[in-house]
């Protein structure tokens, strides 16, 4: 049965179920925590209890990406014995989390998933290497170390001074934590990990990793497998926050395709033999420093030697830690902030002839569509100028073909639809002052320079990349 929800009334279902669950688990209020949020700081980095060797001796990785509608998934092989749960690869977010309980698993605002075949939940009680993170976990401080107002544990009156100054063997209180348009509750679990080696058949047990057991979410029917800098991220956890990784995003027309992944590597081999790749150094903002900002000077549209200039808080930081472009493979579209935003529309309406869909852009809510022309119902190459992007120390991106125009649907009666997938940024002088997409970065290697402090990006053929490395398997 559908039922109408106000945010009030999402967050107060949310509220009584932690505090259902804090009075379960719980004997003392004294142990109850203040509460993480994914744009929010978590402490700065440092190596977490579970990674029992030096990054220098850890085995590298390869991971496949599969890509879905709005991001790319990683399959997390968690348990005893092995239970597979694909969830998002974000590198906006610290927190690993899964959904738990196949009938327990509560997911609010979530419609468009509900008979997805990609959703798939974790049942602690089938393995047995699952139990619960201790209250004095570094792992409990991080995800309960906020002020957010809406966390149980603030409600409850509590403070981290509590935690800090007791050490106890009860579970870590259960948490809850937002996003953008989310948010999630659950409990910390640690549980047996398997990631598999760049070579075949090559795999390494991570015995106590530490995530996020979900059983209520707000719009995150599928979990996410952080990647930022925090203590709790997925490659600080496996060792790797001081090396770094990389991915090839497939290009859209590949979404849903089973026969065909992207690669993810992560430790040296991702940042090894990159020195003829165009390098931006990592921004560090003193409020948020687990994310990865980079700066971005002007975006050039065509073959015109003057370049669209950006605002400074696109590569500079207020006070407050606010500003920078966040490289965020957990937002499918780039946004960038008004007015720059419409001074790049108009420059791309001057040099485009052909003409508007009004009426495609009023129903899918971008801003800029075209009609093309596509004879016998086939798509051409298109006469849309190439966008460049401009970032500090003089890296340069141009963005590949399709990484900027998308056709809206199959060409009928020899036209087609085509719109600019970029957005404007919300309103507000918080947080980042845009955000690069994953949709802008198909076909594109990037590399996350973790031990330099900077990311690279390289156009190239990520359907070629993927089948070098045995992952576009042949349908004949």
């Amino acid at each position: 049965m559908a039922t109408s929800f106000t945010i009030s009334s999402i967050l107060l279902f949310l509220l009584v179920s932690l505090l259902i669950t804090f009075n379960q688990t719980l004997a003392s209020p004294s142990l109850v925590l203040g509460l993480t949020h994914s744009r929010v700081s978590l402490p700065i980095p440092r190596a977490s209890k579970s990674s029992t060797k030096r990054p220098s001796q850890v085995v590298d990785l390869m991971e496949p990406l599969r890509e879905v509608r709005d991001g790319y998934l990683i399959s997390l092989n968690i348990g005893t014995p092995t239970q597979v749960i694909q969830v998002y690869m974000d590198t906006g977010s610290d927190l690993t989390w899964v959904p738990c309980g196949n009938l327990s698993f509560d997911c609010v605002d979530c419609d468009d998933y509900r008979n997805n075949k990609l959703m798939s939940n974790f049942s602690p009680s089938r393995s047995s290497s699952s139990l619960r993170d201790l209250c004095s976990s570094s792992f409990c401080l991080d995800i309960h170390s906020s002020d957010n107002s809406f966390d149980p544990c603030t409600v409850a009156g509590c403070s981290l001074s509590t935690l800090l100054k007791s050490t106890c063997s009860r579970p870590c209180p259960s948490f809850a934590y937002t996003y953008g348009g989310g948010l999630v509750t659950g409990t910390l679990t640690r549980d047996t990990l398997t990631v598999h080696g760049t070579s075949p058949g090559v795999t390494r047990l991570i015995p106590t990793f530490c995530f996020g057991c979900v059983g209520s979410t707000y719009r995150e029917p599928i979990g996410i497998a952080g990647f930022g800098r925090g203590a709790l991220s997925f490659p600080s956890q496996l060792g790797f926050l001081q090396k770094g990784f990389s991915h090839c995003f497939l290009e859209f027309k590949y979404a849903n395709n089973p026969s065909i992944s992207s690669p993810l590597f992560i430790g040296d081999v991702a940042i090894s033999s990159k020195e003829n790749m165009q390098f931006t150094p990592i921004l560090k903002s003193p409020m948020y420093p687990n994310y990865y900002y980079i700066g971005l000077e002007a975006i050039t549209v065509g073959n015109s030697t003057s370049a669209t200039q950006v605002p400074l808080t696109l590569r500079e930081f207020d006070s407050h830690g606010n500003g920078g472009l966040l490289i965020d493979s957990g937002t499918t579209y780039t946004h960038l902030p008004e007015p720059f935003y419409s001074q790049l529309l108009s420059i791309l309406k001057s040099v485009i002839s052909y003409p508007r869909a009004m009426e495609v852009e009023e129903r899918s809510g971008f801003d800029l569509c075209y009609r093309v022309p596509c004879p016998n119902n086939t798509f051409t190459n298109d006469l849309f100028p190439s966008i460049t992007f401009h970032f500090l120390n003089n890296a340069s991106l141009v963005l590949p073909q399709g990484n900027h125009f998308y056709a809206m649907s199959a060409p009928s009666n020899s036209t087609a639809v085509k719109c600019l997938l970029f957005q404007r940024m919300d309103d507000g002088d918080y947080g980042p002052a845009g955000v690069f997409g994953s949709f802008q970065q198909q076909n594109v290697e990037v590399v996350y320079d973790l031990e330099k402090e900077r990311i690279g990006f390289q156009a190239m053929d990520c359907a070629t990349v993927a089948a070098s490395q045995g992952l576009h398997k042949s349908t004949n």
